[in-house]
């Protein structure tokens, strides 16, 4: 869409597209800076290895150091393998024939409705024959009723176990289509999702598409700045799964893919030996013969962790998984796997250890300032220059291979806030115990403004590294044992340590920024520039949410607590968009609204627009839900049993009695299944406005 996204004021996009193939001299260039600082490293460590290592009681520190270089340079060798190419990938020939059934699934387990709905409206708004249907694990009365008021299939089921892989198995058991569309509550497709991802099917072999996880909420703790697009996992999904794709070892990431019934079913449906079945249930299939791709073009959106709390118990959960996966399957000697698949899913889960790397490579330098003893038999000077011309170039060969999605100060800074978690889920490979599966958070996580705690490992290791400076300065004015001059032994390390705890300082600051503390909202808010109506009297959105809006109201406005009718002007949809609403609070017109009752299609509306999702979809005859009684406290009560007939009406389900329908009218008129001609002619009869 066009003018619609300039006045929501969404991430502009401009990166979004599948990247164009870099011309023959970028790519000489790229690569030959990356064989220069491998060979470079090579050279360095060769070095090391047989002229510097220390004799008599240095050894004790010279050799892990040694050990935590070696490292560094197997990760260099794996990460320039991985990027070496990452052109688009091909789409298949197409062959004649229908094209595949395709059932969408949405799984979700207590994710607020102002999350869930963006995601439900935009699934069944996709372009293409397609089923929606959304796998409830929280058995919930409220998402029933939404689902079915917006003509999507509700599944539930009996038995709870393997959190979401099981909802997924359950639901797999059922689908009766070729390929399954696999969404999680908050990742919102754009409508061309399927006719975009759907043509790889040409490959009777091929187990599934993945497209790059991508985010709208750009003021997460994830992101670089404030409405920049930039995050902490943009350089896996634009670059190193592009790198896999050619590997033959790009994997499933839980949500935005599209997945082939048949090889699910032949591999045993989704894993659910680990945390990370997404993960896992790849492995399996490419030991079982199916192949996978990539689709290197941003296609849904979805909520980044917000806060520190979500985004170290996510990484401890995808850290644990790993581990599991490492126990269970390890891809160094399970059967099946090509040699560049086995390389691809050894990079993928040897880059959890890196944190070890990190924390050592820290503490190295306070182990020489505080004992003397320096852990490289050679002058300093000679040392420094040695390790820092390697290093440079490895800055830059990684600057480049990362082809602009992992700005180097950002990714040295989030090597040391991953440290906690990512040491927490490394020591559960000798600490046995699976972990229990946790939700990301997403919406609402708390009431309050509260900061963040800082991980105990950061704030330690920020002591010990001001201690370590504190000592030296002590040692230089003589008053400790350990004797330091000014010399390269000391100025080495020193500004080792002093760099170091820079990061550390501004991973902490990062964390207790009041930015990321606990969300108050349930839903993402919108900056918006759209016309609007309150009560009848002209007005303007500052701001609008699932849950509610900001709105400059011209006169005199409406009081607190008043009652009124908003209507929202947008630009895809030729009558207003109107909600019933609570004035909460106001100052001078600014007037903040309040959403009252459960205004299912309008909310659908309003974000199909605000997603750029095609708010056409819901000028569609309306379907009116019926209101439901609330159940009892702790009894859940299914939508089917308190009115089956008008749940029938709305949506054709194997999970809702076949009842005698009531008369069609147009209060109860299903919503028509939605084609490429439907949606041309909502868009006309919608008086010509933006198009996508």
């Amino acid at each position: 869409m066009s003018t619609d996204r300039a006045a929501l004021d969404r991430p502009s996009g401009t990166r979004d597209a599948v990247p164009a193939p870099e011309s023959a001299a970028r790519l000489l260039v790229v690569r030959a800076v990356a064989v220069t600082a491998v060979v470079a490293t090579a050279a360095y460590l060769t070095w090391r290895l047989l002229a510097t290592l220390p004799e008599g009681p240095a050894l004790w520190l010279g050799v892990p150091f040694l050990a935590l270089e070696l490292y560094g340079g197997l990760a260099l060798v794996l990460f320039v393998m991985t990027t070496w190419d990452v052109s688009p990938a091909t789409v298949p020939t197409p062959r004649p024939g229908p094209a595949p059934s395709v059932t969408v699934l949405v799984a979700t387990y207590d994710e607020h409705l102002d999350v869930l709905l963006p995601t439900v409206a935009a699934c069944l708004a996709m372009e293409g024959e397609h089923e929606t249907w959304v796998l409830d694990d929280g058995d919930r009365l409220e998402v029933e009723e939404m689902v079915t008021a917006l003509g999507a299939r509700y599944v539930s089921r009996t038995e709870h176990d393997h959190a979401k892989a099981g909802n997924l198995n359950h639901a797999l058991a059922l689908v009766g289509t070729d390929l399954v569309a696999v969404f999680d509550a908050d990742h919102v497709p754009d409508p061309e999702f399927l006719t975009r991802t759907l043509p790889y099917f040409a490959d009777d072999r091929l187990a599934l598409v993945q497209t790059p996880q991508h985010f709208y909420n750009t003021s997460s703790f994830e992101h670089l700045r404030p409405g920049v697009d930039l995050h902490e996992e943009s350089l896996f999904y634009r670059v190193i799964q592009a790198g896999k794709h050619h590997a033959g070892a790009a994997f499933w990431c839980g949500t935005n893919a599209v997945l082939r019934t048949e090889a699910l079913r032949q591999v045993g449906g989704v894993a659910t030996e680990s945390l990370t079945e997404d993960f896992h249930t790849t492995m399996k299939l490419h030991r079982a013969g199916w192949r996978s791709a990539y689709h290197n073009e941003v296609l849904a959106r979805g909520l980044a962790a917000g806060s520190p709390a979500a985004f170290y118990a996510q990484r401890r959960r995808w850290g644990r998984g790993a581990m599991q996966v490492l126990r269970h399957d390890n891809p160094l000697t399970a059967p099946g796997l090509a040699p560049r698949q086995r390389l691809g899913y050894l990079y993928s889960l040897s880059a959890w250890f890196d944190s070890w790397r990190t924390l050592g490579l820290a503490l190295v330098p306070v182990t020489v300032l505080l004992t003397g003893v320096f852990p490289v038999d050679a002058p300093p000077v000679l040392f420094a220059v040695m390790a820092g011309v390697p290093f440079l170039l490895q800055q830059v060969a990684l600057t480049l291979l990362s082809r602009g999605f992992a700005p180097a100060r950002f990714s040295l800074l989030f090597e040391v806030v991953r440290l906690p978690s990512n040491l927490a889920a490394t020591l559960s490979l000798v600490l046995r115990g699976t972990g229990r599966f946790a939700v990301t958070a997403k919406g609402r996580t708390g009431a309050e403004r509260t900061r963040a705690r800082v991980p105990a490992v950061l704030l330690v290791l920020a002591a010990v590294l001001a201690g370590s400076l504190l000592f030296t300065a002590a040692s230089v004015a003589g008053w400790t044992p350990i004797r330091h001059g000014l010399g390269g032994t000391t100025l080495v390390p020193v500004f080792w340590v002093v760099s170091t705890l820079g990061f550390v300082v501004a991973g902490i600051r990062r964390i207790r920024d009041p930015r990321f503390s606990a969300e108050r909202r349930d839903g993402h808010r919108f900056p918006a520039a759209l016309p609007a109506v309150v009560d009848g009297v002209p007005a303007r959105l500052v701001d609008v949410s699932l849950g509610g809006a900001q709105v400059r109201v011209r006169g005199v406005g409406a009081s607190v607590g008043a009652e009124v009718e908003l209507g929202i002007r947008v630009p895809d949809r030729a009558a207003h968009v109107v909600f019933r609403a609570v004035v909460r609070s106001r100052v001078d017109d600014v007037h903040r609204l309040q959403f009252t009752g459960r205004q299912w299609r309008g909310l659908a509306a309003l974000s199909a627009t605000a997603f750029g999702a095609g708010a056409a979809r819901w000028a569609a005859t309306e379907i009116t839900p019926v209101a439901l009684e609330a159940p009892a406290a702790g009894r859940r009560v299914p939508a089917a049993s308190v009115n089956p007939g008008a749940v029938a009406a709305a949506v054709r389900s194997p999970f809702v009695s076949p009842l005698p329908r009531p008369p069609v009218d147009e209060d109860t008129r299903p919503i028509p299944r939605l084609t490429p001609e439907l949606e041309r002619t909502l868009a006309a009869a919608g008086g010509g406005g933006a198009g996508r």
